[in-house]
């Protein structure tokens, strides 16, 4: 069985993650979508909600995994006796890091390969950080996000705005 890691903050998913998600299915037949646990940097949601709420998304799908890591890619890669990592890439500015990250788990892990998966055009603008400002304001974003993430958006927002 091929499987793969699907790492990222998805804070929140995103329907350009989700995507990346069943484009990668193609190639793999097991996915792990691997929530990045950072207590150094602010997020609009827990990691217990991202997890719940990209569950929710692929409730129905047996081969996708979704759990949290910390620390290295690379270790989590082998605590999973995984050797293969998908990166979604929005615009060729994204390659630069992603190459530098990839030449660095390469180091860290021997025989781990990423593969490198384009942003289809009518997901390609859209980014974790533009959907959680935009809703933060009170903005629609039901288009760029599954369901159950524009619910947790909406509900958000009108916690905060005390509607």
């Amino acid at each position: 069985m091929r499987k793969a890691i699907y790492p990222g903050s998805f804070d929140p998913f995103t329907n350009g993650h989700l995507d990346i998600v069943r484009r990668a299915l193609r190639v793999v037949d097991h996915l792990t979508i691997a929530v990045l646990r950072n207590t150094s940097k602010r997020y609009l949601l827990s990691p217990e909600e991202r997890v719940e709420l990209i569950r929710e998304v692929f409730q129905h799908e047996e081969n996708i995994e979704v759990m949290t890591f910390e620390g290295l890619l690379a270790e989590f890669c082998r605590q999973r006796d995984t050797k293969l990592v998908i990166r979604g890439l929005r615009a060729v500015s994204d390659f630069d890091y992603e190459h530098a990250i990839f030449l660095m788990n390469s180091k860290l892990l021997e025989g781990l390969e990423t593969i490198f998966l384009m942003s289809s055009s009518e997901h390609s603008f859209i980014s974790s950080s533009i959907v959680k400002e935009v809703s933060s304001l009170g903005g629609v974003v039901d288009d760029q996000v599954p369901p159950p993430v524009a619910r947790k958006l909406r509900q958000l927002h009108k916690e905060r705005s005390g509607a």
